[in-house]
């Protein structure tokens, strides 16, 4: 170091400018020393680096004989000027990148590379929709997913609970009486955290005779009340009628299609995704598990003592049902 600072002190000024500089490269050959750890010959690296400060080959071999001969072995006196002048410009565009003309190659760059942190590979039983995108992924590949696997709840996020059968509508999922049954009794309490039967039938048929804690709903307006409360991860509703095969498959659809208008900012995501129906009604339950029932008697929609609660019953029911479709349709006009 007093070696080049007596050359600056003998030299022109027109000198000086170059050797000032090569006072600052032999900060950088220290910096290259002491935290990158690279011994190399310094002269080739003075020459790598000279080339990139310098276009003009002479100020490059002028600047390499006035530090060949500097002791690198003693830190200079300057050691925080270092710290400032190494700034990561200067890392990126002078130090990280070889000289194409020389053989010296940076062995620790390629060393300092940080590896890429190894992909989670997918599970090829899992058919659920990934959960941290569930509500993020494209539309199509949603409706792809649900179509393709019928084994998937209708928010895609795991597999039914309860054993599916074959009932007479296909875009519903059908639950046999005994199926129902093992529900009332507890056998599949490690498997859902609750469930709900929705009795859709009309009072004077509830109270002639229903499933074991089943609520009686018949009214549209009375189904929408499902959606104001708060419901749990895996709660089951189990829909049903007489028969199954009218009242109790529309009052499921229209909670479905509810729920669907609900979260449609959210899609797939319902508040109701596990949704049954019981295969032939509270007949078939009644016929195959009269024990289940409260009380233990089958009360039919035209019995003969009920024509007047009929046609009360059924009126009320139509009722709300068109002045929904005029709602609607004033809805649809407006816009």
């Amino acid at each position: 170091m007093d070696n080049l600072s007596n050359e600056m002190s003998r030299t022109p000024s027109s000198e000086r400018k170059l050797l000032n500089a090569s006072q600052n490269l032999v900060y950088i050959l220290h910096a290259f020393k002491v935290y990158h750890k690279l011994y190399k010959p310094i002269p080739i690296l003075t020459k790598m680096i000279s080339r990139r400060l310098f276009q003009n080959s002479d100020d490059a071999d002028i600047m390499q004989s006035a530090i060949v001969t500097l002791n690198f072995d003693s830190t200079p006196e300057k050691e925080s000027r270092i710290l400032s002048f190494i700034t990561p410009n200067i890392k990126r565009n002078v130090l990280t990148q070889p000289d194409q003309d020389c053989s010296v190659c940076f062995d620790d760059q390629a060393n300092t590379k940080l590896k890429k942190s190894a992909k989670r590979k997918p599970d090829n039983n899992d058919i659920s929709l990934p959960k941290r995108r569930r509500h993020n992924v494209d539309l199509k590949t949603v409706v792809n997913i649900l179509t393709e696997n019928e084994q998937l709840i209708a928010d895609g996020s795991r597999t039914y609970s309860l054993p599916t059968i074959q009932g007479k509508h296909q875009d519903l999922k059908s639950i046999s009486p005994q199926t129902l049954a093992d529900v009332v009794e507890g056998h599949y309490d490690d498997t859902i955290d609750s469930f709900r039967i929705i009795d859709c039938r009309y009072p004077y048929e509830f109270q002639g005779g229903h499933v074991r804690g089943a609520e009686n709903m018949y009214l549209h307006e009375t189904i929408l009340t499902l959606l104001q409360n708060p419901t749990t991860e895996k709660q089951v509703l189990i829909f049903h009628c007489e028969f199954s095969s009218e009242r109790g498959p529309k009052m499921l659809r229209f909670l479905r299609s509810k729920d669907r208008e609900l979260n449609k900012e959210n899609y797939p995501a319902l508040n109701f995704p596990e949704v049954y129906l019981l295969d032939g009604g509270y007949k078939a339950f009644f016929g195959e598990i009269p024990q289940l029932c409260d009380p233990i008697s089958y009360r039919p929609l035209l019995h003969s003592d009920h024509s007047t609660d009929l046609r009360h019953f059924r009126a009320k029911s139509k009722s709300w049902t068109a002045g929904e479709k005029r709602r609607y349709a004033r809805k649809s006009m407006r816009f």
